[in-house]
């Protein structure tokens, strides 16, 4: 939670600061897994209603974020990879992240409900209050279980959008939800593996600070592996096809021996080479995602095109 530790600054904040409050290369990814469940699903969308559908998801996105940076600015002063963040920089006031946050959240799930529907709305409100206080304000310094358990807020917007383009929830929308959620965790800790003692200095119970990384490192080639059959089952499903599926088996196949390399190692290894493998990691789960995504969205095309049925 916000306290003193915030610095006072007589700096005069300009768009770029309150834009960085939205967490803009998070809002990146929430855009591009929202507008591929949107133009995979069977209905199609006028292009007026799914660019509002997107945006509306977009700006959610980016509420959740500066409400987030509101509570954990005591936190992200101390750790060296979020000390200038806005507020705790002092170049943005927490009563301003707190305003931010919640009138775009408002504006938000409300254009969206009269845009889309209310399923669309509702899950995109649920989406805001999952990440911005049952993540953000509970589970993020509760337990070691928290990027598991929280990732599910950044699970949801393929969800969403496929739910602006068809009103309903699929076997398909739920996989999709459920590839992200399970990429989350393996993906967050290589991060943390690498980014020492940033979460124990701050008191966040990150598992690398309470189980350790030998733990932690189990623990990656265990989400990772238990992520594959997720992400190819996605392939025989309406949406899926030979393009997903090959794409999927490359790049499980690349993500796979990435997060075994890191289950062999141990901290006198990765210290030695300051954490390479890690670092490698994280960026290869980056392009395992994005590059999932896109061979759905290929698929779309290729069906849209009328190849598909050749």
């Amino acid at each position: 939670m916000t306290d003193m530790s915030v610095q006072n600054s007589e700096y005069e904040a300009g768009m770029g600061d309150y834009f960085a409050l939205l967490k803009p290369r998070v809002m990146s990814l929430v855009i591009f897994t929202a507008l591929v469940g949107l133009l995979v699903a069977p209905v199609p969308v006028h292009p007026f209603i799914g660019f509002v559908g997107v945006l509306c998801i977009a700006v959610g996105a980016g509420a959740s974020g500066a409400l987030n940076m509101w509570w954990d600015a005591d936190i992200d002063a101390i750790m060296k990879r979020t000390a200038k963040r806005p507020i705790p920089s002092g170049r943005v006031q927490p009563g301003e992240a707190l305003g931010i946050g919640l009138a775009l959240s408002g504006f938000a799930i409300v254009l969206l409900l009269l845009a889309t529907n209310v399923l669309a709305a509702g899950l995109l409100a649920f989406t805001i209050f999952f990440y911005a206080v049952v993540y953000s304000m509970w589970l993020k310094r509760a337990t070691p279980h928290n990027i598991v358990i929280g990732g599910a807020a950044g699970a949801f917007p393929p969800m969403i959008g496929w739910a602006v383009a068809t009103g309903s929830i699929s076997i398909e929308s739920v996989l999709m939800f459920a590839l992200i959620f399970m990429w989350t965790p393996p993906h967050f800790w290589a991060l943390a593996l690498f980014v020492k003692s940033d979460y124990g200095d701050a008191g966040v119970p990150m598992l690398t600070e309470t189980h350790g990384r030998d733990v932690t490192r189990r623990h990656v080639i265990v989400y990772a592996v238990l992520l594959v059959p997720v992400a190819v089952g996605l392939g025989f499903t309406s949406i899926g096809g030979p393009i997903y599926l090959v794409t999927s088996l490359l790049l499980n196949a690349w993500f796979l021996k990435g997060c075994f390399d890191i289950w062999r190692r141990d901290d006198a290894a990765a210290d030695a080479d300051n954490y390479t493998v890690e670092r490698q990691v994280f960026k290869v789960s980056l392009y395992y995602l994005f590059g999932h995504f896109g061979a759905l969205l290929a698929e779309a095309v290729v069906r849209a095109s009328g190849f598909g049925g050749l």
